[in-house]
């Protein structure tokens, strides 16, 4: 039974090498939408990167919360773990960044109160 288990979720190279694959396209999509907002690829198009500028932010979060995934899942074996302990992890995650964001907005309150008008 043991065997078993341990030739279910073993993995060959091919699929470490897809998986790289996917995160270096993730990671080269992430660079094209800054040079396309803010780099040199800005003045090339600018229509496009003048209509992406506004989401810059929530896309790259949402990019980069693809690559965690992928890393999560795949190389830190989570995918074939139990799913309690997938929950849990994927829990704890979610606090973590409940807890960032509030920390991010009280930041920017208090920046208020303390310098006029928002600035340092």
């Amino acid at each position: 039974m043991a065997a078993h288990a341990d030739a279910a979720h073993e993995s060959s190279a091919g699929k470490y090498v897809q998986i790289a694959v996917v995160l270096f396209a993730l990671t080269a999509l992430e660079v094209a939408l800054y040079e396309l907002c803010y780099g040199h690829l800005h003045s090339a198009a600018p229509g496009l990167g003048s209509s992406l500028e506004p989401y810059f932010v929530e896309v790259l979060l949402l990019l980069s919360a693809f690559k965690f995934w992928f890393v999560a899942m795949f190389y830190m074996h989570l995918k074939f773990d139990m799913k309690l302990l997938s929950w849990l992890f994927a829990f704890s995650l979610v606090i973590a960044v409940i807890v960032i964001m509030a920390m991010i907005v009280l930041f920017g309150y208090n920046r208020g109160l303390w310098w006029p008008g928002g600035k340092w």
